[in-house]
């Protein structure tokens, strides 16, 4: 997540630079590896901010005792998964 923030701040800094910068990091996004590498920070955030409000609600005396700890982890993973799925056929169709 950390890595990918060099990629999110060129990009921002250049499309905000100018018209033609907009339109360069427009043609840079179209690449394959440029997709993946959004798809790759976007599904990490989605997963950290999952698992974020998965704390908060054992913060709150939910989900603490093994069993259902288990089943959110599970749910947890299965979550983010299927929304990652959702997000590479958001980036590439």
């Amino acid at each position: 997540m950390f890595f990918a923030l060099v990629f999110v701040i060129w990009a921002w800094a250049v499309s905000l630079s100018s018209p033609e910068g907009f339109e360069q990091v427009k043609l840079v996004l179209q690449s394959f590896i440029a997709k993946f590498i959004a798809w790759g920070t976007i599904t990490v955030l989605l997963y950290h901010m999952i698992g974020g409000i998965r704390h908060l609600i054992m913060d709150m005396g939910h989900w603490e005792e093994l069993k259902s700890g288990n089943l959110s982890a599970v749910i947890t993973i299965v979550l983010w998964i299927v929304l990652a799925v959702l997000t590479g056929v958001w980036l590439w169709f």
